[in-house]
């Protein structure tokens, strides 16, 4: 404790043996002596207003003209504000200073018993395994993440920032010849090497991949908590947002992955992991995947039950009624992983249970049922199986209640070989869910009741997200309706929806008449189906027009007749 002690008792404070390192005045080497007595006598957080008017008493106010030197002190890093009405320094007035409380930082009380705070690293040697190797990565980050939050909460110029920065160009410099002399691969550096990954976003995957050593979700995985990693100023926070995007290397390679989740305040958040395959091939770099994960894509090709729909559009991209809108947002909120964790932990959900949900969209033909079913997927990044309940007679003639248990198998089993939980998507399920005959009636209608049973027995003990599709849910069983978790309307679109559909479906590359006016046509009581109908077969006449340029006029008599339910005697050749 000989530095503890030469630093208390030497009269000159500019002479003791660490002052050299502290890089601050005289007077602000008074005020860390000072606190320095204090610690050593058990007072660990001492007042402001106490520390200045002990050391500058020659006139009532005059330590006032001294809160510099506490500000000063905090942004070099030697000691600690505890007031809990300011947390940055470079943002809090000295007079905010004057009540609070300060006590010596951790890394001034090293230097107190070091006498030096520089890192002393050990000799260079050869990784021994990928460990070893972890290790240095993992302390490489701690320092990362150091900066990272002293840089938002004291000034740019703190001594701390530089000491870390000299420490962490110490540390990559030893981790680069230590990996120079190293004979057995490691894993991690063959994939930097593999996917040609730049220094940054090498930094972000050792970070995520620290998350996942240490357990702390959710510290680390966030985008901006990412950003801010690998980012020294503003401009750089905004530049290194590409580095997560859509498109960047480290998601288009599949090293990287993450979720979306809504906010509080209806934006979404993004995070982070690493792939699946990826990490355990870092975890267990010895050993072969016990069981390869079957790509879903190349499963369905085997089965003639369901179409793969891989989603390309989110919900913000669906002319939605607000109410809908609403609480299709308020379920995505109810499926993120936290609520999940959280109603596990209550035991109102089972622990080794995923997410689940039964939805039911009712409404018109063309109201955005499918199309929303397919974006609420996006939202959860999964894929969808689609099976068309209409067909289900004419498939299985003879063997529909077979069969209804057939469609649930095929999922549970491609579900199960792909490691993958896709929605499952029963579009125009009328005849399931409608209700079932009282009477003895024909034999058709006790196949149907029959298979109404087994169709309620598999929606009984589903477990994932299910989304079944109608038109008319009075025509619902009440034995079904109870079975669901959510049951959502979607009306026809009123005029204000109808102009937002029509901008959106309108050919974006299209030559329209100056005098051409969208609201005049949503003036027409049509559902977003039609609107398609309507444009598709529009576009086809005015492309063989000798001037292609699409008018109000072009669209009126297909908006009539797609009212009217009839398209004529003459029907256009591959469109209809």
């Amino acid at each position: 404790m000989k530095y503890v002690i030469d630093f208390i008792e030497k009269k000159d404070v500019s002479k003791t043996l660490i002052y050299s390192q502290l890089k601050c005045s005289k007077e602000e080497g008074e005020v860390l002596r000072y606190l320095t007595k204090q610690y050593v006598e058990g007072n660990e957080e001492v007042s402001v207003i106490d520390v200045l008017s002990d050391l500058f008493p020659q006139n009532r106010y005059k330590y006032l003209e001294k809160l510099s030197l506490i500000k000063n002190l905090l942004e070099l890093g030697w000691i600690i504000q505890h007031s809990l009405t300011a947390h940055k320094t470079n943002e809090t007035s000295l007079l905010e200073l004057l009540n609070s409380t300060v006590s010596l930082s951790a890394s001034f009380l090293k230097l107190l018993e070091k006498g030096d705070l520089e890192l002393a690293l050990p000799e260079v040697t050869p990784y021994n395994d990928h460990l070893e190797y972890l290790k240095d990565q993992f302390s490489r980050i701690d320092i990362y993440q150091k900066i990272s939050s002293i840089r938002k909460n004291y000034s740019k110029s703190s001594l701390n920032i530089n000491r870390l920065k000299n420490r962490l160009q110490l540390l990559e410099k030893r981790i680069n010849d230590r990996l120079k002399v190293t004979k057995i691969p490691i894993e991690i550096e063959k994939l930097f090497k593999e996917h040609k990954l730049e220094k940054k976003e090498r930094i972000i995957f050792l970070a995520l991949l620290k998350e996942e050593y240490s357990g702390d979700f959710d510290n680390l995985r966030d985008m901006n908590a990412l950003v801010d990693l690998v980012s020294f100023d503003e401009y750089e926070k905004i530049k290194n947002r590409a580095l997560l995007e859509e498109g960047s290397k480290l998601i288009e390679s599949g090293l990287i992955d993450y979720d979306e989740m809504l906010t509080a305040f209806g934006g979404v958040s993004r995070n982070f992991y690493i792939s699946e395959d990826i990490l355990y091939k870092i975890i267990h770099p010895n050993k072969e995947k016990r069981k390869k994960r079957v790509k879903l894509d190349m499963l369905i090709k085997e089965q003639d039950i369901f179409e793969l729909i891989e989603p390309k559009t989110s919900l913000e991209d669906v002319v939605l009624n607000q109410k809908t809108r609403e609480i299709l947002n308020n379920i995505l909120k109810q499926m993120d992983k936290k609520v999940q964790n959280l109603l596990k932990e209550w035991g109102i959900k089972e622990k080794k249970k995923g997410i689940d949900a039964k939805l039911i969209f009712y409404g018109p033909p063309g109201t955005g049922k499918t199309m929303t079913a397919v974006s609420f997927a996006k939202s959860l990044k999964k894929k969808i199986l689609s099976f068309d309940c209409s067909k289900i007679l004419s498939m299985y003639v003879g063997e529909s209640e077979k069969n209804v248990r057939k469609i649930f198998d095929t999922y549970y089993d491609l579900k199960e070989k792909t490691k993958s939980e896709p929605v499952l998507l029963l579009n125009e399920a009328d005849q399931f869910l409608s209700a079932r005959s009282t009477g003895l009636g024909s034999s058709a209608d006790k196949m149907h009741n029959q298979m109404q049973n087994i169709f309620l027995e598999q929606i009984e003990k589903f477990e994932g997200i299910l989304i079944a599709t109608t038109n008319l849910l009075e025509n619902i069983d009440p034995a079904f309706s109870r079975r669901f978790d959510y049951k959502i309307a979607f009306e026809k679109p009123n005029f204000k929806e109808r102009v937002e559909l029509w901008k959106k479906m309108l050919p974006k590359n299209a030559q329209y008449a100056k005098n051409f006016n969208i609201e005049t046509l949503a003036k027409y009581d049509l559902t977003g189906g039609q609107i398609h109908v309507v444009i598709k077969n529009t576009a086809l006449k005015v492309a063989v027009k000798e001037n292609p340029v699409f008018t109000v006029e072009d669209f009126i008599p297909m908006i009539q007749r797609e009212k009217s339910g009839t398209f004529g005697e003459s029907k256009s050749l591959g469109f209809m």
